[in-house]
């Protein structure tokens, strides 16, 4: 069956053409829509907002480890994606999607993927001595085991998105810690937030490989999509609604206001009430624009922090 340019866009699949150094660049993701790279950036942004709003923290400093982490996840999620087709490369063959991405179609080789993962990774590490010793040593923890491990989950369990929900989200924990160390009071507002966002990950990654269930049965892949089969939309909903209840709890634990509880909470509420709605699970294109799509509600979320954040900010000010 054709698939149009776009499809093709969206799901990485490469032109026949394709020079070494745009298959470097596909194997970053960086080339995939801005708002799916973005999904290991929101859980630092949340963490950097929340203990921002909990602490007093100033906005040239909540502005300046912000721009830190986003460089940081950026760097850390590409190079987390290179590792994945590395250790994918056979599985990928096998899968109609990801057959011509740069390494099972040869444009990239193996020997050369390393190489590139370790230019990625170098920065990254780099970048992990600029704050505290303890959050050093979280970030440092969030690559390995973390990230390290997560490509070889499928292979042992058909939870791999689980595993991912804790690499994916860990930047949460690590930017608490890089406002402040003293969090001996905020453990169960950290933790239940944390937890939430497994949940989330868990939603749209097995929304996503919803895509390739027909192909990854025939490899021997292992997913949640293939776990859940039949009633994968039910038992997301399910997973959606734990995400919710965490994310309003952690807010009630950390003293949130208006914009937290109407924006961050309602509205990601009525944005996943939509991806649900009109979720085509039968239609692999339409499973890679809900994925795409979970990027805008990290932002709705964002946003409503920073709502919070402001009104704090501006009522300090003008006491």
């Amino acid at each position: 069956m054709h698939k149009s340019s776009e499809y093709q866009t969206l799901l990485g699949v490469a032109s026949p053409s394709k020079s070494r150094w745009r298959g470097y660049y596909e194997l970053t993701r960086l080339h995939k829509p801005v708002m799916g790279n973005t999904l290991m950036f929101w859980p630092c942004a949340w963490g950097l907002t929340m203990a921002a709003y909990c602490n007093g923290t100033s906005l040239a400093v909540l502005a300046y480890q912000t721009l830190l982490f986003a460089i940081g996840s950026t760097l850390l999620h590409s190079a987390a994606c290179v590792l994945n087709d590395i250790c994918d490369v056979e599985f990928d063959k096998q899968v109609e999607r990801t057959r011509s991405r740069p390494l099972p179609s040869g444009v990239v080789s193996v020997s050369e993927a390393w190489i590139l993962l370790f230019v990625l990774l170098l920065p990254t590490i780099a970048m992990t001595m600029l704050s505290n010793h303890t959050t050093t040593l979280l970030a440092l923890f969030g690559i390995v085991p973390l990230h390290a491990l997560y490509p070889l989950m499928k292979r042992w369990t058909y939870w791999p998105q689980a595993w991912l929900g804790l690499a994916m989200n860990w930047g949460y924990v690590v930017a608490w810690f890089a406002v402040t160390d003293n969090t001996s009071s905020k453990t169960s507002t950290i933790s239940s937030f944390f937890f939430g966002t497994v949940c989330w990950t868990i939603v749209y990654d097995t929304i996503y490989a919803c895509q390739d269930r027909e192909d990854d049965v025939a490899a021997g892949i292992k997913s949640t999509a293939v776990l859940f089969g039949s009633y994968v939309r039910p038992i997301l909903i399910v997973f959606t609604l734990a995400f919710l209840a965490f994310l309003l709890y952690a807010g009630v634990l950390n003293g949130q206001s208006v914009g937290y509880f109407v924006v961050s909470c309602g509205g990601s509420a009525v944005h996943f009430v939509w991806q649900f709605w009109t979720w085509k699970v039968e239609r692999p294109e339409d499973g890679g624009n809900k994925f795409q799509a979970n990027g805008w509600t990290g932002l709705v979320i964002w946003i409503g922090m920073l709502v919070d954040y402001w009104l704090r900010q501006r009522g300090g000010a003008a006491s």
